[in-house]
């Protein structure tokens, strides 16, 4: 080893021993930040939060890719996967400057230094996670399991990127994580970046042994190598010599990587890095192990302010790495560690790719007007309307093909986007057979059988720069309920750091929905995703159900163009009426709600009764109903109005999107009875309501939990949202009506037990429910 190679590490090993003061030092410390004084209890945080456990081996880590990157001038992120590495990526920001850059209060030397030490978890500063105002991160890893997802979704896309992604032995137990080692199968080295998992195991979770540092290394490495990679141990308690054996294993995985670049092989490295929890941090407290030890979790010395032995083991552990050579007297770190630090966009902290609305680009989108269906009279022409939004993407994904992809779990064809697949191939570097079909390395629609996965993919992939669109299976979309949370709760918290500039919206198609799974039965039927979304800030989520094929062109081209939300969009993959010109459908869907005015009776005076409905089949049953009314009681004045933009039920201090109450009672009205046909559980649409003037009189039909294998109309009855059953509503709630109309209601219930009968006996829905249209003029 040469004088100059020796040192460079030790510069590496001054920067890591910076890092892991200023990482403890966030944990425990008020003031006196470079211990210029003996510690007092007044310098120590009253409460103690923060992870101790993990931070020195992201420290480490981030120590050695820099010298990596300086080097060889490689442009690299990284992806800090242990769960509450918040203090590494702090430090790691604030010795390459990028920190101060961004929040110039928080200075590069002993007066910031201060402020770096005292907002950490604490009121008014920042969280104790690699959080949204840590610059350099994308990864929250607050909730594990998505970090490895993540860096490849970063990666896809990204020719020049090297993605380094520290992977906790506690998260490596999830599932999530797990299936997230196939994606190596997804890249394409021609056109993606190169992930470098690290997984790094020190050993324990909060409380238990971790299973993967359990296991001998030899059954490790087969696993690893099972997977699709090329693993490096890298093992050590001794930092002298595993800073020796961590460059010259990084030095060789980076050939490795420009191998794998040039073709010369189809296996990733990767690096298992095995050093002790806590590792630098005190040995043994209270007569008990900590280094080493599930003891090093969260924060080894808990009782600093009031036990002086503690306190006096703090100052020991923080002057032990020797700060008085690492930081100058005014508090700026040294020449040796500011040398170290790759330049510019170079540092991992300041990369633009952390940052993906610096690059982010509008899609190029063709006019989705040229993909309309026609509409000469309403009501008459069934259509498929996700077959339609596949020709549509088709042509976005050739107007787009470095930063758009499709991601679904299996069931592109399934929910009837086939069209994509004439013009790219599902995305594939395994093996393939003569029977595969549309499978190539480059391809943009990327199917996966784990929601997790798809979800990870695109959301490292949108913030990164880039777009993308998640077609699922509505009820399965709830496997990723926890990860939508925290992106929607990433997205919130951006909005209020200004140095964050808005990225493409997430945006989910949710199709073959619960009304269309009669097939599937009661497992496949869920609308309560939904739920889930509206729980989230108004700022950030929107909810759209058309009820045809040209509304969902219009709410397709309004949610690619978008910035910064989750966009749900529900809609169903068989046929269903044509209900909208083109123009008329992007009027409708441009005012998220309105009149359908050929379906209306009370063009001349206000209306007996109210129809509402949203969602393509209760909009189907309230037509159907509508029409039953107007032919049986043609003096009853019905006001039939659709919801596309589920938020605009909700008044404009709820919602961005909301309506006052002005235009919600000249629609609605403030006395007469609403029957509302709902998507979703009935419940939603009195949450979204409640506040309204006329919410009394508002009924509300949706899914109630009832499902099994049956017919689409059996469906619709056994949840009570058919025709029949709404026309009995009116009948009931109606004044006047229920003495006068009792004919009409008992053969709308005999019209039930009929159909019903009918499904019975022949296995499908009657002929004249299945084909019915709006009655011609």
């Amino acid at each position: 080893m040469t004088l100059e190679y020796m040192d460079t590490l030790d510069r590496v090993d001054a920067y890591w021993r910076a890092a892991n003061y200023l990482s403890v030092g966030q944990i425990y410390l008020l003031d006196n930040p470079l211990l210029t004084e003996p510690l007092r209890p007044e310098h120590i945080k009253p409460r103690l939060l923060g992870h101790w456990g993990t931070t020195p081996g992201l420290n480490f880590c981030f120590a050695h890719l820099n010298r990596i990157i300086a080097e060889r001038r490689q442009d690299m992120i990284y992806i800090a996967g242990p769960g509450h590495g918040g203090p590494a990526a702090v430090a790691h920001a604030w010795l390459e400057g990028t920190y101060s850059e961004i929040y110039p209060d928080v200075s590069q030397d002993a007066t910031g230094m201060r402020r770096l030490f005292r907002q950490f978890s604490f009121p008014g500063g920042i969280p104790s996670h690699v959080a949204p105002q840590t610059p350099g991160s994308i990864h929250e890893g607050g909730e594990l399991g998505y970090s490895l997802a993540h860096a490849y979704g970063a990666a896809f896309d990204n020719p020049g990127l090297v993605v380094a992604c520290v992977i906790g032995d506690g998260e490596a137990e999830t599932g999530p994580l797990a299936a997230s080692w196939h994606s190596n199968k997804f890249t394409d080295p021609a056109r993606d970046g190169v992930v470098l998992p690290i997984l790094h195991l020190n050993g324990y979770k909060i409380a238990n042994p971790t299973v993967l540092a359990r296991i001998p290394a030899s059954a490790l490495a087969k696993l690893l190598e099972g997977y699709g990679y090329r693993p490096h141990l890298v093992e050590g308690d001794d930092p002298a010599v595993t800073h020796e054996l961590m460059a010259a294993t990084l030095d060789a995985v980076f050939d490795e990587i420009t191998a794998y670049r040039a073709g010369r092989t189809d296996r990733m490295p990767m690096i298992v890095l095995r050093t002790p929890k806590g590792w630098t941090g005190p040995h043994s407290v209270d007569g008990l192990p900590v280094e080493g030890t599930w003891r090093a979790h969260q924060v080894p010395l808990a009782k600093v302010r009031e036990n002086p032995e503690h306190l006096a083991m703090l100052q020991a552990w923080m002057r032990s790495y020797r700060p008085e050579e690492l930081f100058d007297a005014a508090g700026r770190p040294v020449a040796e560690i500011r040398e170290t630090v790759p330049a510019g966009v170079l540092r991992m902290s300041a990369s633009p790719h952390t940052n993906g609305g610096l690059l982010v680009r509008p899609l190029a989108l063709p006019d989705f007007r040229d993909y309309a269906v026609p509409v000469v009279e309403p009501g008459l022409v069934l259509t498929e309307p996700t077959r339609v939004l596949g020709r549509f993407l088709r042509d976005v994904i050739v107007a787009n093909p470095r930063d758009f992809r499709l991601m679904g779990p299996d069931e592109t064809d399934s929910n009837r986007l086939s069209a994509v697949f004439e013009v790219t191939g599902r995305a594939w570097n395994a093996e393939t057979l003569s029977t595969d079909e549309h499978l190539a390395p480059g391809g943009r629609v990327m199917e996966v059988l784990s929601e997790h996965l798809c979800q990870g993919w695109l959301e490292g992939y949108l913030l990164t720069g880039r777009h993308g669109l998640f077609n699922c299976y509505e009820a399965f979309i709830h496997i990723v309920d926890a990860m939508f949370n925290q992106h929607a709760k990433w997205l919130d918290a951006c909005r209020d750091i200004p140095w964050r500039r808005p990225i493409a919206s997430l945006n989910y198609l949710l199709s073959s929905h619960v009304w269309r799974q009669d097939h599937n039965g009661f497992s496949h039927q869920d609308p309560g995703f939904l739920d889930v979304v509206v729980n989230k800030k108004a700022s950030v989520v929107r909810v759209y159900l058309p009820p045809d094929a040209n509304t969902l062109l219009s709410v397709a081209d309004h949610c690619l163009r978008s910035r910064d939300y989750v966009n749900v969009v529900v809609a169903g993959k068989q046929p269903v009426l044509d209900l909208f010109p083109i123009d008329e459908a992007i009027t409708h869907c441009t005012r998220g709600l309105g009149i359908i005015d050929w379906a209306s009776s009370d063009h001349d005076g206000e209306p007996d009764v109210v129809l509402g409905c949203a969602g393509d089949v209760p909009t189907l049953e309230t037509l159907a109903a509508a029409a039953l009314l107007r032919e049986h009681l043609p003096a009853l004045k019905i006001r039939v109005i659709n919801v596309v933009d589920l938020m605009r039920l909700q008044p404009p201090s709820e919602h961005p999107h909301g309506m006052s109450d002005l235009e919600y009672d000249t629609l609605f009205t403030t006395d007469r009875p609403v029957i509302f046909n709902f998507h979703g559980y009935p419940a939603l649409i009195h949450r979204l309501t409640y506040r309204r003037h006329g919410h009394a009189h508002l009924h509300v039909r949706g899914y109630k939990e009832e499902g099994t294998t049956t017919t689409p109309f059996d469906m619709a009855m056994l949840n009570e949202i058919d025709r029949y059953h709404l026309v009995m509503d009116v009948i009931d709630r109606v004044p006047g009506l229920g003495a006068t109309a009792a004919h009409l209601r008992q053969r709308m219930s005999d019209a039930r037990l009929r159909a019903r009968a009918w499904t019975r006996e022949h296995g499908e829905d009657d002929p004249a429910i299945r084909d019915w249209t709006w009655p011609a003029a």
